[in-house]
């Protein structure tokens, strides 16, 4: 995969994942369109590069908007005129209850989730079928094969979103090998990662940038303490404030696999092409689990067990 002159698109490139996919690609050899919703985060992810490796592009977009897409598609042609490895990574949570939030919210994760997957390929197809080898890599999660973090969260919009991911890549595989079978395709499902994903998802869903949480942010981290069966009519805004930041510190100090040891597993995974890859020591338990005994798998017992084998612990 450490090819010149190869041509690499990640989404979700300005944290997490998608960052560190993006730099080791670069390292690599590979040039990069890093595309991302905020053009700063997409800076430090080029400010980071090594001098050796390959070009960088960056490019901000918003994948789950068709008019985004069609630009990132045309700036990625007008610069590089080919792709060969289109990493479909974006992803945020939110909407986890189809009952207590709003639809709105809902939505919106789904069609950054699975709806950024679907654009982004429509688009790239074309152009990586012109290509003599090509790669389509999709984020999906083990919420892709399992609809929880526990009982006692209601995970909803995320949890469909992914399922979707990991549907249509594994459909495509016939797909490809039919009408492309130059192009391989490969679903990701990472377990718990630690990234900044918690924080960035309530940005994206409130439309707000700003470090300190606005109404709407509070609002909706109400509601999701509700859909938890939390009381919180004595909860004061800084109150849901501390929780927030309390969540987002537990959130990346409590994963056991960090998004550098992430990208490695699935460039690693790629490479090797692999079409199905499990990222971290929990989606390898918890796939085992739920193959094994299905009928339980959204049981209290169920749950208990798994979180005390790879050390997970509830969202508070």
């Amino acid at each position: 995969m450490a090819n010149e002159n190869r041509i690499a698109l990640v989404t979700g490139a300005g944290s997490g994942i998608g960052r560190a996919a993006s730099l080791t690609l670069q390292k690599a050899g590979y040039s990069v369109v890093l595309a991302g919703r905020r053009m700063e985060e997409l800076e430090k992810t080029a400010a980071a590069a090594a001098p050796e490796g390959g070009k960088m592009l960056m490019v901000p977009t918003d994948v789950s908007q068709p008019d985004a897409v069609r630009a990132l598609f045309a700036k990625t042609a007008e610069v590089f005129g080919r792709l060969d490895v289109l990493f479909n990574n974006a992803g945020i949570g939110g909407g986890g209850s189809m009952i207590v939030h709003e639809r709105s919210e809902w939505e919106r994760t789904s069609n950054i989730c699975w709806g950024g997957v679907y654009l982004n390929t429509r688009a790239f197809l074309p152009m990586m079928r012109k290509a003599d080898e090509g790669h389509i890599v999709n984020t999906s999660s083990i919420n892709g094969f399992w609809a929880s973090v526990g009982p006692t969260v209601p995970h909803t919009a995320y949890s469909a979103a992914k399922f979707a991911v990991k549907g249509s890549s594994e459909a495509l595989i016939t797909d490809l090998r039919l009408n492309a079978p130059h192009i391989r395709v490969s679903v990701v499902m990472p377990g718990h990662i630690g990234t900044g994903i918690p924080a960035n998802s309530l940005r994206v869903q409130a439309g707000n940038d700003a470090d300190e949480l606005d109404a709407t942010q509070i609002a909706q981290t109400r509601a999701r303490l509700i859909s938890m069966g939390r009381d919180v009519s004595a909860m004061s805004d800084a109150d849901i404030a501390a929780v927030v930041a309390k969540r987002a510190q537990r959130f990346v100090e409590d994963a056991p696999t960090s998004a550098a040891e992430a990208a490695t597993i699935i460039l690693d995974g790629v490479k090797a092409n692999r079409w199905r890859i499990l990222v971290g020591p929990d989606a390898q338990a918890i796939d085992e689990r739920v193959r094994r005994d299905p009928e339980h798998a959204y049981e209290q017992d169920f749950f208990d067990s798994f979180a005390a084998e790879v050390g997970w612990r509830l969202p508070r």
